[in-house]
């Protein structure tokens, strides 16, 4: 192999001599270059390349690999980051380079995570880290092992509002009461999933709206409801079956908006159903979990932050921000799904927020 890059080399320089060099023949000197070891050489050929296509995945690959033999291995992380930025999907690559952008991605994540660790020590001896606060959050997402969400609403924003994956407790007063009932609440839910009708597809469709982002979904009973609430309205009948649940949701501030919310739902997902990512309509609203029948490997995901399942343990989170749901087990998973007020919402504001979606939905209605 030394023989032939050391041959390849002197190819690419005569050609390069000759006058007759572009972007691929210094591409091919870097490359043999840094076969031979020549560090300083195939930097300077990459170089060359990065100056004529500053996207050119090899030689950005190439550069990171000399910066990283070198010593340099802040400058080489910066390089690797950007090939794997640049970076096509896989299918579109050669295996060859498609095996560097994958190698690249790996040394990505183990330079972030030393740089976490080096931080994380140096503000320790100060006094400064502070493990599950905001401050380090934010040294995970500089590290880059975290990614920034943001509350992408599919139909109507309401500024100003904090961007806040999982909500505190302590902003969420009713919420002990509401896991005290659990036991309760699981007893009316056995009762109803003794009958095979009882729960029917979450995502049933509609004449009136186009459906483009269902991921399968449409009347899939992987994932089923049993409807407490619908569209702001009181199922009589269902709720005539669950009274304690009622009860228990007495005090929770169930999101009221007529002819849209709230919705509460028994929510169930069968053996190794998968929600896939996606966004909720409005971020005036929280979407809230009180799992009842939990088997393990079953997990919810909000942005960065990726939770266990736990029975009785209950939450609640904005749908806005991309987030998605696995049952990885064997048997079947039910949640109590609602939807409440945002607390950051004043009561004149939830009354803005009501009158405007009814006028919304007054507006070209059917006489």
């Amino acid at each position: 192999m030394t023989q032939a890059a050391a041959e390849s080399r002197q190819f690419f320089e005569r050609l390069l001599a000759a006058g007759q060099g572009d972007a691929t023949a210094y591409l091919g000197l870097a490359t043999a270059c840094a076969k031979l070891g020549d560090h300083g050489a195939a930097l300077a050929a990459a170089d060359q390349v990065l100056a004529l296509q500053p996207r050119n995945l090899r030689a950005l690959i190439v550069k990171a690999d000399q910066l990283s033999a070198l010593g340099d291995s802040r400058s080489a992380a910066s390089f690797y980051r950007a090939a794997v930025g640049a970076a096509p999907a896989p299918q579109e690559m050669p295996a060859d380079l498609r095996d560097d952008v994958a190698r690249a991605s790996a040394l990505c994540a183990r330079y972030a995570e030393a740089f976490e660790t080096d931080l994380r020590e140096r503000l320790g001896s100060k006094g400064l880290d502070e493990p599950g606060s905001r401050f380090s959050e934010s040294l995970e997402i500089l590290s880059g092992r975290k990614q920034i969400y943001f509350q992408e609403p599919r139909h109507y924003f309401y500024p100003g509002l904090p961007q806040l994956q999982f909500y505190p407790r302590n902003l969420l007063p009713w919420l002990d009461a509401l896991e005290a009932a659990t036991a309760d609440i699981k007893a009316e839910l056995v009762e109803l999933m003794r009958e095979d009708a009882a729960f029917q597809p979450y995502l049933q469709r509609n004449a009136r709206l186009p459906h483009t982002e269902a991921h399968g979904l449409f009347e899939n009973p992987a994932w089923s409801a049993f409807y407490l609430w619908k569209h702001g309205e009181l199922v009589a009948q269902n709720a005539a079956r669950c009274p304690r649940t009622v009860a228990a949701l007495r005090e929770v501030p169930l999101a009221d908006v007529k002819g849209r919310s709230p919705s509460v739902i028994f929510s169930l997902l069968l053996p190794g159903a998968h929600i896939p990512p996606h966004t909720g309509e409005v971020n005036t609203r929280l979407v809230c979990h009180l799992p009842l029948v939990v088997p393990d490997k079953c997990h919810l995901r909000v942005g960065n932050e990726t939770r266990p399942v736990a029975e009785g343990s209950a939450w609640a989170f904005d749908d806005t921000i991309e987030h998605e749901a696995w049952n990885g087990s064997d048997r079947t998973r039910v949640i109590l799904l609602f939807e409440v007020w945002k607390p950051e919402l004043s009561e004149r504001e939830r009354a803005q927020v009501r009158g405007l979606f009814e006028s919304i939905d007054a507006y070209g209605a059917p006489s």
